[in-house]
């Protein structure tokens, strides 16, 4: 194999979820495309990991100091939706069923990984609802053991703000899914957040 292409190779199986076989198969895509094409991609990607900054407000993604979702007007102040990753925000956003606005923690608790309290933005988290104004948070983080821990530590943290209504995201059995395949954990959210049929 050439040097130039092992490389490529090399570099490309560090993403997530790309294994050498499908390195290879993209290096191989690349060299059939056009070159221009291909200096886009690369400027483009160079361009991200530079000018990429982190909202002020809610640590989204964003090109500006502001996030788009923190500068529209048109966003419900009042209820904040926290989630672990920027990918979390984008899967509930795309649901278009929430108009409030969001707090990215990223990440959760892990003291196995090192990853502390103070790790996380949840200390933005609170300076952002102590300037008044929210009337509802929203945990959407994962049923991990690390994010239970990373739920209720914020949960305890939020003690502090009675007036503030703090809800979490229905947890239990998903859509089509099979009683006998479903884990415990999930059972029991199941259970413990069940609703009278209509």
């Amino acid at each position: 194999m050439s040097r130039l292409l092992q490389d490529a190779v090399n570099e490309l199986s560090k993403l997530p979820g790309i294994g050498r076989r499908t390195a290879l198969r993209l290096a191989m895509h690349l060299l059939k495309m056009e070159r221009e094409s291909v200096l886009q991609m690369t400027e483009s990607l160079a361009r991200f990991r530079t000018d990429i900054r982190h909202c002020a407000q809610c640590n989204n993604l964003s090109d500006e100091d502001i996030c788009p979702i923190c500068a529209d007007a048109a966003r419900d102040r009042s209820t904040i939706c926290v989630v672990e990753q920027v990918g979390d925000l984008l899967s509930i956003e795309n649901t278009h069923q929430y108009r409030g606005l969001y707090h990215v923690l990223g990440g959760v608790i892990s003291p196995m990984q090192g990853i502390a309290p103070s790790d996380l933005k949840i200390d933005l988290l609170i300076e952002n609802i102590a300037r008044g104004g929210v009337r509802e948070v929203i945990l959407a983080i994962s049923t991990s053991v690390e994010g239970e821990t990373t739920l209720f530590y914020i949960m305890n943290r939020l003690r502090a703000f009675p007036d503030v209504k703090v809800t979490s995201i229905a947890r239990g059995i998903g859509f089509g899914d099979e009683l006998e395949y479903v884990d415990e954990l999930t059972i029991t959210h199941a259970l413990a957040n069940r609703r009278e049929v209509e």
